[in-house]
């Protein structure tokens, strides 16, 4: 029965997502929102945010009016040679994986602590479980060469985020990150252009992630979706700080 709201630059993809999620059940539990959005433009991040709290939040009451989950999950990965210096891609690889998590952490963290800071204030009134959860990659645990900026970025958000989390103990608002490897069917390397480095991968330029792996080294989409669903069905006493998921036979 969740509302949630999806935010993209391509509309016909977040359709897409809406159509699927729909057709699970008719008529649905919950509710599920498209929402044009750019998570490297602040702007655009915090119209997004302010949409779905405007459409699915108690705003008439300001102990309960910010989101309750918030998900992180734009990237983009270039298989680059560091010495062949495709820094628009490393430009772009920050400004999306780095740039997009601040400023969707920035948008919604204020409000999520000032609403639980006003329930703390009112005897009775518990403190809701508010959360942020980033899907970063198992490439920020583990370096992997022709990786390097992608791996960095990926690092930054797992720093960030443990040293926020640990900012917020006491405020009933957690952040979380989860850490998948391959995931089949993924555009993530359709844009790629170092052939050099895509060579020593083993990948092949311009098709999706899996194209000639064993089953048995892809996750679905739905795995990582799965561990997500345990950080946010945790009981409230619980912190599920990081999910590390792999396929059972990736290197």
């Amino acid at each position: 029965g969740a509302k949630v709201m999806i935010g993209a630059r391509r509309l016909e993809k977040l359709e897409e997502v809406v159509a699927d999620c729909k057709s699970i059940a008719t008529p649905p539990p919950g509710d599920i929102t498209p929402f044009v959005c750019d998570v490297t433009d602040r702007s655009s991040v915090q119209t997004f945010h302010d949409a779905a709290v405007a459409k699915y939040c108690d705003t008439s009451r300001d102990d309960n009016d910010s989101v309750d989950v918030m998900i992180c999950c734009a990237g983009v990965m270039y298989f680059t040679q560091m010495k062949n210096a495709l820094m628009d891609q490393w430009d772009q690889t920050l400004d999306v994986n780095c740039r997009g998590v601040m400023n969707c952490i920035g948008v919604s963290l204020p409000k999520m602590v000032a609403t639980n800071e006003k329930r703390a204030a009112t005897p009775g009134t518990p403190k809701l479980p508010k959360k942020i959860v980033s899907i970063t990659s198992d490439a920020g645990v583990r370096d992997f060469p022709n990786l390097a900026v992608y791996c960095a970025s990926k690092t930054f958000v797992e720093t960030m985020t443990e040293i926020t989390r640990r900012e917020l103990v006491g405020t009933g608002v957690t952040l979380h990150t989860v850490q998948p490897g391959d995931v089949k069917g993924t555009e993530l390397i359709m844009k790629n252009s170092d052939t050099e480095a895509a060579a020593k991968m083993g990948v092949e330029i311009g098709k999706p992630v899996g194209e000639g792996f064993d089953r048995n080294q892809l996750l679905d989409p739905q795995d990582v979706a799965d561990a997500v669903l345990m950080i946010l069905t945790a009981p409230p006493h619980v912190a599920i700080n990081s999910i590390l998921v792999e396929s059972r036979d990736q290197e």
